[in-house]
């Protein structure tokens, strides 16, 4: 970008030095240098307009980004409580199997067939 300004810096401050001769300026150079800043003033206009646009596009992207993650983070945060939930249905059974003696030996029978099955389960694959 810097160099496009800059090459247009050229041709403007040529545009400008260019009716200026040695001794003097020409006798048309007052309405030549009107059309010039004329020229450059709607140079100017048109490189200020691109760049509005060019940060109106850049403010409505962050936006949407803004706005996609905010939904995100929402169905983020509405997955944790679910999972908080089950969580805790699943503390409180445990809690339950381990208050008596007879569920603790079911337990450990149920967890031992379920160890067993995955050592067997990753020797076979």
């Amino acid at each position: 970008m810097s160099a496009t300004n800059s090459g247009r810096d050229r041709n403007v401050r040529s545009a400008l030095f260019d009716g200026i001769e040695e001794g003097g300026i020409r006798a048309s150079s007052s309405y030549y240098s009107h059309d010039i800043s004329e020229h450059e003033s709607d140079t100017a206009i048109d490189g200020l307009e691109d760049r509005v646009n060019l940060l109106k596009r850049l403010s409505g992207d962050i936006n949407e980004e803004v706005n996609a993650h905010n939904r995100m983070l929402d169905r983020m945060g509405s997955n944790m409580d679910a999972s908080r939930g089950v969580l805790s249905g699943t503390m409180n059974k445990f809690k339950m199997v381990f208050e008596t003696k007879s569920n603790r030996g079911m337990f450990i029978l149920v967890a031992s067939f379920v160890v067993v099955f995955l050592v067997l389960y990753y020797l076979t694959k």
